[in-house]
């Protein structure tokens, strides 16, 4: 039995890579535009908003937390950064500071009234979310930011040497997390707070402190994510990011991290995201409409938590 319980667990570890690799390779069957250039730089580019955020909540679900106001984060920071980046006023630099900011104080906030008041994460964060959407609406006077300076606008819609800035942002963005989540003390004590949290606590490990800061990089995550839409979009929108904080919660999950805290790895959260943006971008070169879309979006995401619960069972 032993034997069976080790090779689903192996098979578990692996399966999101697979499904990765043959979903494209039915894509590739079934329309000759998927496998180019042009497309996966689309698809890459596509999803680096959706990553950024995919990677901050992976910190907090590891810890056995949610958080759910990711959406309305990007919405506040990016009204923020954009009115403050009209041009010949203030250097690029001051709205990408203002519009961080904003976004890791936002997420610093969730988490002390979470670790202060015990109340859980889930209501927490869904009272940040409607604050924020207000909050934008407020900055904005509800209407779009426009006009912004072309330093602003290269952040989201330039290139490097041939490689759209986002992807850039998106592959430093992956190496950094990585690096935090299992190379770190804080990756430590991410991953046995999510464990135990009591046996965290005996241990020495300052649970409230360590529940901090994921929120705090979550918060950071979800801004530099909205400072991207807002630049590639070139307009600050106040209703921005709207269900964007669901499919980053899915491609964390897709990828592997329990919803029960304790397991987890940016490199699963980033094929979950690689692997629902593929679905979309064949979905659309199939002519399939957004309706029937949403509907397989939402039986991955079933079937991957279906597929974490069987795994909880056997350890």
């Amino acid at each position: 039995m032993n034997k069976y319980v080790t090779q689903f667990k192996g098979i578990g570890q692996y399966g999101i890579f697979m499904a990765f690799v043959v979903v494209c390779l039915l894509l590739s069957f079934t329309t000759s535009k998927f496998l180019t250039v042009s497309n996966w730089t689309i698809i890459i580019t596509q999803v680096s908003i959706n990553a950024l955020l995919a990677f901050g909540v992976t910190f907090v679900i590891i810890t056995g937390g949610i958080d759910l106001s990711l959406g309305s984060i990007m919405a506040v920071t990016g009204v923020a950064a954009a009115s403050l980046a009209h041009p010949d006023t203030y250097p690029v630099i001051v709205p990408l500071v203002i519009g961080l900011l904003a976004g890791v104080a936002m997420g610093a906030l969730n988490g002390l009234v979470i670790t202060k008041s015990k109340v859980p994460p889930f209501i927490v964060t869904l009272g940040m979310m409607t604050i924020g959407r207000g909050l934008a609406l407020i900055l904005s006077k509800g209407r779009p930011v426009s006009n912004l300076s072309d330093s602003f606008n290269f952040i989201g819609g330039g290139n490097v040497a041939g490689i759209p800035f986002p992807i850039i942002v998106l592959i430093i963005s992956f190496i950094v997390c990585s690096v935090v989540l299992k190379k770190t003390i804080l990756g430590r004590y991410i991953y046995a707070v999510g464990g135990n949290e009591q046996a965290a606590k005996a241990s020495g490990i300052r649970v409230n402190k360590v529940k901090m800061a994921v929120y705090t990089i979550c918060g950071g995550l979800a801004a530099l994510a909205g400072i991207l839409l807002t630049s590639r979009i070139t307009t600050g929108q106040p209703n921005a990011g709207v269900g964007f904080e669901l499919d980053a919660i899915a491609a964390a999950i897709i990828g592997g991290t329990s919803t029960s805290g304790g397991t987890g790895t940016m490199t699963g959260t980033l094929i979950g995201a690689l692997l629902i943006g593929v679905i979309s971008n064949g979905l659309d070169l199939l002519n399939v409409t957004s309706y029937y879309q949403q509907v397989v979006m939402g039986a991955i995401i079933i079937g991957a938590v279906v597929l974490d619960s069987w795994n909880q069972k056997t350890t």
